[in-house]
């Protein structure tokens, strides 16, 4: 089955088609993601349960009545203040300090998960709903840069708890003495028995499970997908079907920022082999497909 529309070059760049004509894109990704749904080849990669996990994602503006669920390493920070002003917590994007952007006993932004089972399914069928994705593997090499190399947060588990479990299974070369290295993460991604090492890790494994996995894509019945790579198309038309673009301003994106790096992602996957980058890509194929972003052959092959 083809699940091409019409917005993708072979870079694995989406793009937004006619980007006068908003609406036909998106209505083009709503469209690849229900037929993609509906493949039964595909159900164990594009189906999961709306599960506390899931729930757990979704960021609640009762205010406005929206819903927007987290998937980490896809410019979230800048969304959630969005909605930290929507809320009411702050009057300006520009006056919330970064250290209550994610301190969720002080932004003011519940979770899905705190209501009652019927206050949940009371948002989810009325709610605008939406989340932001991206090239599955370059997002992989975002949250392996954050977490691993640079840690810009104090998060000193990552690399004293996670890393190190990591390495401990594995890594090929046991001499090998530095850090937690692209290719054991990757390793440890496409291992089918991946999830024993995500229960010791807990919500952490947040900033690199799927899509689908964390939004429930098939399950919920989401408004709109926005993607990284057309962003600056894709906020002004999210904030406007959402019916609060008079109320709130996007905070600026650096310019260069959203576009697809192949070089950088052919950079990471250069000392992986094969073998574990067909393993990886089994695992994410689902995000692959249900967002329209091209098999990613120049690492396959």
């Amino acid at each position: 089955m083809n699940y091409e529309l019409g917005f993708q070059q072979p870079t694995g760049k989406v793009l937004s088609g006619n980007r006068l004509n908003q609406p036909m894109v998106h209505m083009e990704r709503l469209e690849l993601l229900r037929n993609v749904c509906r493949d039964a080849a595909l159900r164990n990669l594009s189906h999961t349960t709306v599960s506390k996990f899931v729930l757990d994602r979704i960021f609640v503006c009762d205010k406005h009545k929206i819903l927007f669920c987290q998937t980490p390493k896809v410019g979230n920070t800048q969304w959630k203040k969005v909605l930290i002003v929507l809320n009411g917590g702050f009057p300006s994007i520009e006056e919330i300090p970064e250290n209550v952007v994610h301190d969720h006993e002080k932004n003011g932004l519940p979770r899905l998960s705190s209501f009652s089972d019927s206050e949940i399914q009371k948002r989810l069928k009325s709610y605008f709903k939406f989340f932001i994705v991206r090239d599955p593997f370059e997002r992989l090499i975002s949250a392996f840069k954050d977490k691993f190399v640079h840690n810009p947060r104090f998060e000193p588990w990552y690399r004293h708890e996670i890393a190190p479990g990591i390495i401990r299974k594995y890594r090929r070369n046991r001499t090998e003495t530095k850090g937690l290295q692209f290719e054991d993460f990757v390793r440890y991604l496409g291992d089918p028995n991946h999830r024993w090492l995500d229960l010791q890790f807990g919500d952490h494994i947040i900033h690199w499970v799927t899509y689908v996995e964390l939004c429930a894509p098939c399950e919920i019945n989401y408004n709109v997908i926005g993607h990284h790579e057309t962003l600056e198309e894709d906020v002004p038309y999210i904030l406007k079907e959402a019916g609060v673009d008079h109320l709130v301003s996007y905070p600026t994106i650096p310019s260069g920022i959203t576009m697809y790096n192949k070089t950088k992602v052919e950079h990471y996957f250069l000392g992986v082999s094969k073998r574990d980058i067909r393993r990886l890509y089994a695992r994410f194929e689902g995000d692959f497909k249900l967002f329209g972003y091209q098999k990613p052959d120049f690492l396959l092959n």
